[in-house]
């Protein structure tokens, strides 16, 4: 009685599928000695001939094409069980919902997520970034997890969560190369009557920077205002005006956006908040966020509270 060689199957299948020894040596990153070979021996242990020569070229005998089906099906059911398995280790990986304010700074962003992909239980990280009540609402009805946002959840909101504060630092400010030659004053005066990128009125630093700027006799020219920090930055780069961005990352933010630091605005607090519905931070991809917060980002005199 005949045994069916499922390689030797493979083989036969695959010369089937492209029409010559040649080119399926070719695919299967074999010699075609070794596929002959292979199919002398399958045609043996069936008892038929599967192939017949027709000039170069391979065409199926009867048997063959009875053969052929049998073996498309054979192995799209393989096809469709490896599939199947890929699916079921992919649906191990628990969904993460984060969302992003718009006024967060997208480096900031990143270097707050990046650990909570590293842990040895893998995430599948969903990003949605917006402004921060559509971003509550979301939070409210648990399509999200958390949220990382510059200010703390307004007390007049009925949603229940907690504030976590994960660090805060002054702000530096930046110029391109062009922008700063061709001003020749030292740092703050040469903010005066120079043109000047503003955070937008949703992002949380923009009344106390507009407060420092009188404050300082400052009258800048604002040429835009911008509630995407990423976008504001690219404008900068492009020596649009001066901008500012977070000390703590502006190294990240000289090197990516090719600008250099004109000089630093202590006075001018920006926090982050770590926005959830839990008092306790216990879940692990959480804590990873917060523990970096604390010491890589906003270093060790970052203050890390909850604030209900």
């Amino acid at each position: 009685m005949s045994t069916l060689n499922y390689k030797h199957l493979r083989y036969y299948w695959m010369v089937a599928k492209t029409g010559s020894i040649a080119r399926a040596a070719e695919q299967m990153h074999l010699t075609p000695h070794a596929i002959s070979g292979q199919l002398k021996e399958f045609e043996q242990n069936l008892g038929v001939e599967l192939f017949q020569k027709q000039g170069r070229n391979l065409e199926l005998t009867d048997a063959g094409r009875r053969i052929l089906s049998h073996a498309d099906a054979i192995f799209s059911t393989g096809d469709d069980l490896l599939a199947s398995l890929h699916q079921t280790s992919s649906a191990k990986k628990r969904s993460f919902r984060v969302g992003i304010s718009d006024a967060v700074s997208k480096s900031i962003a990143y270097r707050l997520l990046e650990p909570a992909l590293a842990l040895p239980d893998p995430l599948r990280l969903i990003c949605r970034e917006g402004r921060l009540a559509m971003l509550l609402a979301e939070l409210a009805i648990h399509k999200l997890d958390m949220i990382i946002a510059d200010r703390p959840m307004p007390p007049s909101l009925s949603v229940r969560g907690y504030n976590h504060l994960l660090g805060e630092c002054g702000l530096s400010v930046f110029g391109a190369a062009a922008l700063i030659k061709k001003n020749k004053l030292a740092f703050p005066a040469m903010l005066d009557q120079a043109p000047f990128l503003l955070p937008g009125e949703d992002v949380a630093i923009q009344a106390k920077l507009l407060h420092w700027l009188e404050l300082n006799n400052l009258r800048p020219n604002i040429v835009g205002e911008f509630d995407d920090g990423a976008l504001m930055k690219a404008f900068g780069q492009a020596a649009a005006g001066f901008f500012v961005g977070p000390s703590a990352m502006q190294d990240d933010i000289c090197a990516q956006y090719q600008v250099r630091v004109v000089g630093q605005i202590d006075s001018v607090i920006e926090q982050i908040y770590l926005i959830s519905t839990a008092r306790r931070i216990t879940d692990p991809a959480v804590i990873a966020i917060s523990e970096t917060a604390k010491r890589a980002i906003f270093g060790a005199g970052s203050k890390s509270k909850e604030i209900e």
